[in-house]
């Protein structure tokens, strides 16, 4: 019952991962990339909570969102702020923020 939700964590996982190998230089993209491997996660330990019927999975998978969707929100602050400054979000730009 649960290999196609597990064939949807995989896809998930696949599409993060060369997210992030495939665009190393706009910081953006891989930010979402890392949230879909942070979700493909996730959904795993739901499937697992489901399968095994543990309340303390899902609320664990609530709490994980919750710290990854601020965690996105705050790395898109600070290159909000940083392309007011440079006026570029290139990564390969980043060496000057060195001190």
């Amino acid at each position: 019952m649960c290999h196609k939700y597990l064939n949807v964590a995989v896809i998930l996982l696949l599409l993060g991962g060369w997210g992030v190998v495939l665009n190393r230089g706009h910081f953006i993209i891989m930010i979402i990339s890392i949230e879909l491997i942070l979700l493909a996660a996730f959904y795993l330990f739901l499937i697992d909570s489901i399968e095994i019927d543990l309340l303390i999975e899902q609320i664990f998978t609530i709490v994980g969102l919750t710290i990854a969707a601020a965690e996105s929100a705050i790395g898109l602050a600070i290159m909000v702020a940083y392309y007011r400054i440079r006026g570029t979000i290139i990564l390969k730009s980043f060496g000057s923020l060195r001190g």
